[in-house]
């Protein structure tokens, strides 16, 4: 499986399809569009935070550089590609450009209602710091370690 790289404008559309398709079936659960599918996808590749992997892409990362860490914004892998490992890929990578920023903690959060993400993150060695309610979303909110971690295999 192939890193992910840089999504260039060209790669708006097959943003916006892979992140609808791999959210889609949790409007229904959480009642409410999921906070990715109303994400800018143009701005945040044209900002340099989206990478991508596969081809035609199959996944995706939308990462934010902070202060004193990475913020993994939204992972996102087509359901026709869920179960190959993408998604695994995508993580170490995450973990990976962090410590090539010599950024030492990934940061993330996920809806309370997508608890398959929650049981995911807690087996990559994510621990909850916090869950809050920011607008029409219950978010859990997450962080790790990576330079006491392992990278993920």
């Amino acid at each position: 499986m192939t890193s992910p790289r840089p999504a260039v404008a060209a790669d708006v559309p097959a943003v916006k399809a892979v992140i609808d398709a791999a959210f889609h079936h949790y409007i229904e659960r959480i009642g409410v569009v999921p906070a990715p599918m109303r994400e800018d996808h143009a701005a945040n590749v044209a900002a340099g935070r989206v990478f991508v992997a596969g081809e035609p892409v199959a996944g995706l990362v939308v990462v934010v550089p902070e202060a004193g860490h990475l913020y993994l914004d939204t992972i996102a892998v087509h359901p026709d590609a869920q179960g190959t490992g993408l998604g695994r890929t995508l993580m170490a990578w995450v973990e990976e450009r962090a410590r090539e920023l010599g950024l030492p903690e990934v940061r993330l959060l996920t809806n309370a209602m997508m608890w398959e993400n929650q049981k995911l993150y807690e087996r990559y060695g994510y621990e909850v710091t916090e869950r809050r309610a920011d607008g029409p979303y219950d978010r859990i909110h997450y962080r790790k370690n990576i330079l006491n971690s392992p990278p993920i295999e």
